[in-house]
């Protein structure tokens, strides 16, 4: 059996690799290629980055011929294929309604649940790999039939939490060369493998967001959002008026608009039917129970109740102990200890040490 887990030689298995221009796909891929696999490299042309500073960008621009020149150096086959409609219609488009419903995205959740776990796992079905490889700090462990999905050794660079929504049989045909690995090590290999990309900053932000605010590109495309509304108090005190529940997030301190208050006020409450904002005392952010709806479980056959686990709704900080109780598509995790700044439209992960048993998106 190979490392990839599957009974027969290296060089009759055929990977596909994701491959965004990045450090950490690049040696994913010549890491796979100088194990002996077949490789095929593919890059997603997601949207036009000409106004696109480089360091936030991934899968446009100089991002597609960064991966062109990493294959074409270690003899591997190459394929760009154009996504920016599936881009735009799976992770842009949501990203604008969410902000438009008063919620908070997750385009990089949504990105692997759609773009490329979907749309590309299936392109490399469509031409015979027996595996998708891609550059995630995640761990996979199981057969080839009922794989579990782990944190990686570099905890500072778990990308697990962004992976929640993998269905089973995705994660089955899924693997993350990297996942053993630390950063440090990547970029250690990306050196001895004399690639290009080897001191290339890895992506920051969102890599779609060619500005300094995400608001630019709301308002854009959907000026509608921009509709002026009523800030309440937790009273229903009228303090003020808003541009528009897009410019604003749960747990938002800056730039809300309202002066003359003795203490600082937070936005604790966004109702788009309302069309109105409602702003309290930071304490009025703290909850212990967590609501969540459209459950992607990983854990088993059985959906749990009263489970003893950990949970997070933040992909940087540490998982946190709880209760974890699923109900067919919703369910609720009460922490031991409150948490602040939770808003509809992010996501509840919860893990078994370091394991992933699944996720779900935030409403209330």
């Amino acid at each position: 059996m190979n490392s990839l887990g599957f009974n027969k030689s290296e060089k009759e298995t055929k990977v596909v690799v994701a491959m965004s221009g990045g450090v950490d796909s690049s040696v994913a891929a010549v890491m796979l290629k100088k194990q002996g696999y077949d490789v095929t490299g593919i890059t997603l042309k997601l949207y036009n980055n000409s106004n696109v500073s480089k360091s936030k960008s991934c899968c446009a621009g100089t991002d597609i011929d960064d991966a062109m020149n990493v294959a074409l150096k270690n003899e591997f086959e190459h394929i760009v294929l154009d996504y920016q409609d599936k881009f735009f219609n799976g992770v842009i488009s949501n990203f604008v309604d969410s902000y438009a419903n008063g919620e908070t995205p997750l385009p990089c959740v949504k990105c692997n649940e759609t773009v490329k776990f979907s749309d590309l796992l299936n392109e490399a079905k469509k031409i015979g790999a027996d595996a998708l490889a891609t550059g995630h700090y995640a761990i996979r462990k199981g057969s080839l039939n009922n794989a579990s999905l782990h944190k990686a050794k570099d905890f500072s660079k778990d990308q697990s939490f962004f992976l929640f929504s993998t269905l089973q049989e995705q994660l089955n045909y899924v693997r993350f060369p990297l996942g053993d690995y630390k950063k440090s090590e990547i970029r250690q290999l990306a050196k001895e493998y004399k690639l290009s990309v080897s001191d290339k900053p890895d992506s920051q932000d969102i890599c779609f967001v060619t500005s300094d605010s995400y608001r630019d590109l709301v308002n854009n495309l959907n000026p509608s959002a921009n509709k002026k509304g009523i800030i309440y108090d937790v009273d229903n005190n009228i303090l003020g008026t808003h541009d528009g529940i897009s410019n604003y997030t749960i747990g938002q301190r800056k730039g809300i608009g309202i002066s003359g208050s003795k203490e600082p006020l937070y936005v604790i409450d966004i109702n788009k039917d309302q069309n109105s904002i409602t702003l309290g005392r930071k304490e009025k952010l703290k909850k212990k129970v967590i609501n969540f709806k459209n459950i992607n479980w990983l854990g088993g056959n059985i959906l749990p109740k009263e489970l003893d686990c950990s949970a997070k709704i933040r992909s940087t900080q540490e998982d946190l102990p709880g209760i974890l109780d699923i109900n067919s598509d919703h369910g609720t995790f009460t922490f031991e200890k409150e948490l602040d700044n939770t808003s509809p439209g992010q996501a509840c992960v919860f893990y078994k040490n370091d394991q992933l048993l699944g996720g779900g998106w935030i409403t209330v």
